[in-house]
């Protein structure tokens, strides 16, 4: 399958080569060259040009574009945020809209920030109870600029994805050095769910996603949430260290504030799990955290 990858020059365009590589052919557009080996076409996002080549005789898009959420949400920093991703999947919906043969599936970046802050029920595509506030606002225009793409040829699936981890992953790095720092106990309360997947689950999800009938939504994340205390503790005990220090909400904030970040990732409670992908078969390598978290701790550097 020809797969043109859009956005993708970070640690999940890389993750995505190393599964695909040797059998799928990869291109790349993105605005800086990725530390992969793989056709390259440069872009800004917002405009179309010699990138949209790469989309020629591609059978598959898969688009990740958007500014990190890793900052302070100030009014520039948010305006980059919703515009990084809303403006570039309407030029690449313009772009495919304008191919006389398409590609037949368009997977395109979303979040399971979406769903409301929830603990005590599931919320997958069909039942799970939209947020509010600027993080589901821009899922929400994210998705709707997918959506609303006159490319009715293609298959469109918009990846509602919740925390990866992988060898590589810098929320892995982030919460790896947290526990070797002694630093690894619970956050907030440590009630609140934490949503993720494996790095290898979420590239063969993407796969699967790539050959199966699926359109609109679908949940890319673990089907087994849980609490944030019991996600650090797996967490120590697959590193080897027996205590961390807990971290209350006050001092989050204020640690936030000092790192040029905010708290809603670690502190907002995400209780996705993916019906739609377990319905349509498919079977996770890791499917509980234990599982995950010592497969990645082994084989990290």
């Amino acid at each position: 399958m020809k797969i043109t990858l859009f956005g993708a020059s970070g640690y999940m365009g890389h993750a995505l080569w190393r599964h695909f590589r040797g059998a799928h052919e990869l291109r790349v557009v993105s605005r800086s060259k990725p530390r992969f080996d793989a056709p390259f076409w440069a872009w800004d996002g917002e405009n179309l040009g010699e990138w949209t080549r790469a989309l020629d005789g591609a059978e598959a898009v898969i688009n990740f574009a958007g500014r990190t959420v890793n900052c302070r949400y100030t009014p520039e920093n948010k305006r980059q945020i919703l515009e990084s991703r809303v403006r570039s999947t309407r030029i690449l919906g313009e772009a495919i809209s304008r191919m006389e043969t398409p590609p037949r599936v368009w997977l395109n970046a979303s979040t399971a920030t979406i769903y409301r802050d929830e603990r005590e029920r599931d919320m997958d595509e069909n039942s799970g109870i939209l947020g509010s506030g600027f993080s589901v606002e821009v899922a929400k225009s994210w998705e709707a600029a997918l959506f609303e793409a006159k490319a009715p040829q293609t298959r469109r699936v918009a990846l509602r994805m919740s925390m990866i981890f992988g060898r590589d992953a810098p929320v892995y790095e982030v919460f790896g050095r947290l526990v070797r720092l002694r630093l690894g106990g619970f956050q907030g309360d440590g009630g609140q769910i934490v949503s993720w997947i494996h790095e290898r689950d979420c590239c063969r999800a993407l796969e699967f996603l790539l050959e199966n009938d699926l359109g609109g939504p679908v949940n890319v994340c673990s089907p087994h949430p849980l609490p944030n205390r019991d996600f650090m503790r797996e967490l120590r005990e697959a590193s080897g260290v027996k205590w961390g220090l807990f971290a209350p909400k006050m001092a989050m904030e204020i640690g936030a504030f000092l790192m040029k970040t905010e708290t809603e990732l670690p502190l907002k409670s995400r209780r996705a799990v993916p019906q739609r992908l377990l319905d349509a078969g498919f079977a996770f390598e890791f499917p509980t955290w234990r599982e995950a978290v010592r497969d990645i701790v082994q084989t990290a550097p």
